[in-house]
């Protein structure tokens, strides 16, 4: 009878070792842990925070996931392994065109003309992708997955959407948190932070 609950016990401490624990921000829980495809390697969460809009509106909770933990934002964007920016919607109603509009003017922000100008066709594909959903709700949640040599998966809502070609691509996706001029400085700090806030 002792054996069997010493085996037990060990059981149960090796899966709860095993186990991906969440961070709760806002009601959300941001599990610590995260994996890109089956037999992929595992990723782990970054940093996450809220997005404010105007300071007081809380439009999503933000989360960078790499294969190893990063504080500087060259870092990140050198690193050529796969990662991920999920977006837990907050808001009662994200429109395509709230995202697509803050998307598009924080990528402004954070680059010259001549670089946009090489990832332009694909920004209008992510802008066509995301205006035929229309809305997405309260507890909605986009990834942005960067997959080596394949390119930017986009999923919603566990729904793959469409997946664009390229590093530069993803690269000047991640500006839009971690650049010069992110569309949230807190949100940044967190997600460069190692950890949630």
């Amino acid at each position: 009878m002792r054996d069997n609950f010493v085996w037990f016990a060990a059981l149960v401490f090796v899966l709860c070792a095993g186990a991906a624990h969440a961070v709760e921000i806002e009601g959300v829980q941001v599990e610590d842990r995260a994996a890109l495809d089956n037999g992929g390697p595992r990723l782990v969460l970054n940093g996450a925070s809220v997005r404010y809009k105007m300071a007081v509106i809380k439009v999503y909770v933000g989360a960078l996931y790499l294969t190893g933990k990063k504080t500087d934002a060259d870092g990140v964007l050198r690193d050529p392994g796969p990662k991920r920016v999920a977006m837990h919607v907050l808001i009662d109603e994200l429109t395509a065109r709230e995202l697509t509009a803050s998307l598009n003017n924080a990528l402004a922000a954070n680059h010259i003309p001549a670089e946009l100008a090489l990832i332009e066709s694909r920004i209008r594909d992510m802008n066509r992708m995301m205006n035929s959903i229309g809305v997405i709700k309260k507890g909605g949640v986009i990834h942005l997955d960067y997959l080596p040599g394949v390119g930017t998966r986009v999923t919603v809502n566990g729904e793959q959407k469409i997946t664009i070609k390229g590093e530069d691509f993803f690269q000047a996706m991640l500006r839009i948190w971690i650049g010069r001029k992110p569309v949230d400085g807190r949100l940044r700090d967190a997600m460069l932070g190692g950890g949630a806030a």
